[in-house]
This record gives structure tokens, C-alpha cells and sequence, in this order.
């Protein structure tokens, strides 16, 4: 690899750690020689790096610190504009712009070389076709899970049958067909999911729920058998 993706990988492998970690584990994770691995923590250092150790005790990266020309390998770049495409055909509007904007704000930092690599269009996203009423739903119900606001909704389930409900949203999923709210529903007490397309009508009220959304998450988590994310 070149110096620079070096440099880069050892940023990594010094966030990885929270804890001081030697020199020899760090060269042997990156497969190169100690006198290697001291001349790149120098130059990191030279950089504004805070790196805190030294040989023979171990090193730790302070947080605080970007290295805004090395802070993302070309594969790395492949991933966030893989994923920002996916948000912008997938969800609404808003949130598409929100993607565009992220990347405009990481092309403003990268090397031209890697900036060029934004603009592949080797990797793609097909379109799917959202309802409109959907699409005006979706930052409403976004806005309302950061804020933990309870939801007065009108929903039409499967056989028809229309019901008014207050429940407590703390995710949003979005599948290939169909977006899913899951919330803590007051009426039948216990955990439920909504289908966006379903939901009639929606109110965001002033009163927020009393538990935390992490631990809501947690709960659905435990109850749909569902690992926590990486």
C-alpha cells in the first residue's frame, strides 16, 4: 500500500483500540516494521495527531483529531456513495438531499484523485416508486422518533379495518416494498409495526414518551430476536 494509505490504516487501527496498545501489535496488524510504524506515528503527530505513548509501553489516539485528506480509502468511498445513492431512490426527499450534502461535504476534503471516485457510476441503485403520501409521512415520523414525541395516527390494517392510535415511534425500517414503523403501541400495550403506506393520518403530540428510545429498541430487539448492530 502507499505511505498515505498506510497512514491511514494506522489512524484506524489506533481508533480501534481504546486502550494504549504497543507498537509491535500495531506494526504486526499492519505487517510492517517498528521503525516503520515510529516514523508514521511522527508524522501523524506532525500532522496535530494526538497520540499519546511511546516504544515499549504502547500508544492511544485521543479523540478530537481528523485527517481530512487520508480520511477515507478509496473502498471506503465506494460504500458511502453506494449507500447515499441507496438513500436517495429509497426513502423521501428530505433525507435524499441530507445524503447529497454529505458527500458534497466529504468531496470538500479529499484529494482530487479520490474525489473523482464520487462521481463512478459503476455502482447503482435501481429506482422503486414511493407514494406520494408516503414520502410527506416519512420526515414527520423521523422528526418524532428524535424527538420521542408520541403519535396520534389513523391506520388501516390488512383486512380494512381502521382504528385511531397513540403510540410511541423508535425506528423506521426500510424494505425493498415497503416501509415499517415499529412503536410501543398504547392501545394493546405492547410492541407493534405499522406499515407507513397504512397509516391514514398522523399527528405529532406535544407530550413525549416516558421511556428512553434506546431501551424501546433494545426491548423489540430482544422480543424479534434481532443481534444489535455492529
Amino acid at each position: 500500500m502507499s505511505r498515505s494509505e498506510r497512514l491511514l490504516e494506522l489512524m484506524q487501527c489506533l481508533r480501534r483500540h481504546r486502550f494504549p496498545v504497543t507498537g509491535a501489535a500495531l506494526a504486526a496488524e499492519l505487517r510492517i516494521s517498528l521503525r516503520t510504524l515510529y516514523r508514521d506515528i511522527a508524522s501523524l503527530r506532525a500532522q496535530g495527531a494526538h497520540i499519546e505513548g511511546e516504544p515499549g509501553i504502547g500508544y492511544v489516539l485521543r479523540p478530537g483529531f481528523l485527517l481530512p485528506p487520508l480520511m477515507f480509502s478509496a473502498q471506503e468511498l465506494d460504500a458511502l456513495m453506494l449507500g447515499a445513492r441507496w438513500v436517495s431512490q429509497r426513502t423521501d426527499r428530505e433525507l435524499a438531499r441530507d445524503a447529497q450534502n454529505a458527500l458534497a461535504k466529504i468531496a470538500a476534503v479529499l484529494p482530487a484523485d479520490l474525489r473523482r471516485s464520487l462521481d463512478d457510476e459503476a455502482l447503482l441503485v435501481g429506482p422503486e416508486y414511493a407514494p406520494s403520501d408516503e414520502q410527506a409521512r416519512l420526515p414527520i415520523l423521523r422528526k418524532a422518533m428524535r424527538q420521542q414525541r408520541k403519535l396520534l395516527i389513523g391506520y388501516r390494517d390488512l383486512k380494512g379495518n381502521e382504528s385511531r392510535r397513540i403510540v410511541w415511534p423508535f425506528a423506521l425500517g426500510f424494505f425493498d416494498h415497503v416501509r415499517m414503523l415499529a412503536a410501543w403501541c398504547e392501545q394493546r400495550q405492547a410492541l407493534r409495526h405499522f406499515r407507513v403506506d397504512r397509516i391514514m393520518a398522523l399527528s405529532v403530540l406535544d407530550e413525549r414518551y416516558p421511556v428512553p428510545r434506546p431501551v424501546l429498541l433494545r426491548q423489540w430487539r430482544e422480543q424479534e430476536g434481532i443481534p444489535a448492530a455492529p
